[in-house]
This record gives C-alpha cells, structure tokens and sequence, in this order.
C-alpha cells in the first residue's frame, strides 16, 4: 500500500470514480477539482488504485476538519482508515473536529479519537451533487 500525504496529484476524474464506489452520485467534475485543491488530501494506493482518502479541510490555525474518511468497500477492515487517521494527526497543523456516521463510532474511539461537541446540520438542496 502506497500512502501520500497532501496528494497533489489526485484528480478529480479519479476521485469522482472512487466517490462512487462509496456514495453514489452525480458529482461536477470541475466544481470537485476546486473543493480537491482546498484540502489536505491523504491518499492509499493498490498498485496505483485510489482504495482510500482522507480529506483535510483547514484554516491553518484555528480550526480544521476531517471532511471525510473513505476507504473502498472490499479494503475496509485491513488497518487502510486507521493509517489514513493516524497521518491526518500528524499532518494537520490544527486539532481535527468531525462527525462520524451512525454506527462507525468504534472505529475512531478504538483509533484514539475523542467523543466532543455534538454536531448540527444546516443542510442545502445543491442541484449539481445529487446524492439520491
């Protein structure tokens, strides 16, 4: 497994096909290539295969937030989120918050992570990422 940190190479053709894999949708290609180039991506690679991303989104000082963790189907449960976890702790220059989704709460105790504030929603129709 190849891991990098901060890929700057990953595009959004490639992690539009990976998206899918994992939460099917309608994803713009060039508006996905924007939100890419304002995070921290930290990637793993099968033989130059996207298996799994994490994304950091920060302001450098204040704040920063693990926007997510996604790691294919048929990978999962092989340590691939654990590592990705463990270099977002090494390579954020801030403390992360996040939400997890229902049920995965095991996975980020059992990897060091802390429960904290409980987190809202302010949710908006976007018409170009259709996740239905």
């Amino acid at each position: 497994m190849e891991y990098k940190i901060n890929d700057k190479e990953l595009k959004a053709n490639i992690f539009i096909s990976f998206v899918n894999k994992v939460w099917k949708g309608q994803y713009d290609i060039e508006k996905t290539e924007v939100a890419l180039s304002k995070t921290i991506n930290i990637t793993a690679y099968d033989g130059g295969i996207l298996v799994g991303c994490l994304r950091i989104l920060t302001d450098g000082y204040f704040f920063g937030t693990i926007t997510e963790l996604l790691v294919l189907p048929e990978y999962q449960k092989h340590g691939i989120g654990s590592k990705l976890l463990h270099l977002a702790k090494e390579t954020s220059p801030t403390m992360l918050y996040f939400g997890a989704q229902p049920g995965v709460e095991l996975f980020y105790e059992k990897n060091g992570c802390e429960k904290s504030l409980q987190s809202y929603i302010i949710e908006k129709i976007n018409p170009n990422c259709l996740n239905k």
